[in-house]
């Protein structure tokens, strides 16, 4: 790997972010390709800091602190995949239920995924059913992915798929869900695809339920 590459690599596990913005630069200067600062520089260490997080040795604010380091380096990168037509792994359009306010888990859930190299849209939080529909007719994602802090919310998750089911658009998707209330029981239950049970192991699932 080019030192360039290596200290990128670096500069986004320690989340740093001037530096990863400036190693960004740094490197499509001396010309190497857009995909590999991405895949060796961004998308390797986003998988090292899941890595670190499932040892134990990272916790949500190093998480969190790396992710943004890569969106601000993935920020400067983007124009230059938009002109190399690099295609992301998959779309997911992700948000918290209607009636839960909560955004910081998926936030980070949002990061991580772009950081592996998916893209990501955002519905915010608070979103209807209808809301996620929409976002499977308008973009055609292949994933849709699901939060909730809150016990009560919690149905709006299986209302959500039997709307997709109703709007016949169920089966081009996959659904996944998480939230500190939300176990492996409950998304069988509903019918989901999977469920994740952190930012990190929501990418792991996401690559499973495409690939």
């Amino acid at each position: 790997m080019e030192p360039i590459l290596d200290q990128l690599f670096n500069h986004v596990l320690n989340g740093e972010n001037k530096p990863v913005v400036e190693d960004v630069r740094q490197a499509l200067a001396s010309g190497i390709l857009p995909e590999r600062i991405l895949d060796e520089g961004m998308v390797a260490a986003m998988a090292e800091v899941g890595r670190l997080f499932e040892q134990g040795e990272y916790y949500v604010p190093e998480m969190l602190i790396a992710a943004r380091a890569m969106q601000n380096g993935l920020a400067e990168l983007k124009p230059h995949l938009v002109q190399g037509n690099y295609k992301p792994i998959a779309r997911v359009a992700l948000g918290t239920v209607k009636g839960d306010l909560h955004d910081i888990g998926k936030n980070l859930v949002s990061m991580m995924l772009q950081g592996a190299s998916f893209e990501v849209i955002d519905l915010g939080s608070d979103v209807a059913p209808e809301k996620f529909v929409a976002a499977v007719k308008e973009h055609a994602v292949d994933i849709i992915a699901m939060s909730a802090l809150l016990t009560t919310t919690m149905p709006f998750m299986a209302t959500t798929n039997e709307a997709l089911k109703t709007a016949g658009v169920r089966e081009k998707v996959k659904i996944m869900i998480g939230g500190a209330p939300v176990t492996e029981t409950y998304a069988r239950q509903i019918g989901a695809d999977g469920y994740s049970a952190d930012a990190s192991r929501a990418v792991t699932l996401a690559k499973a339920l495409v690939y």
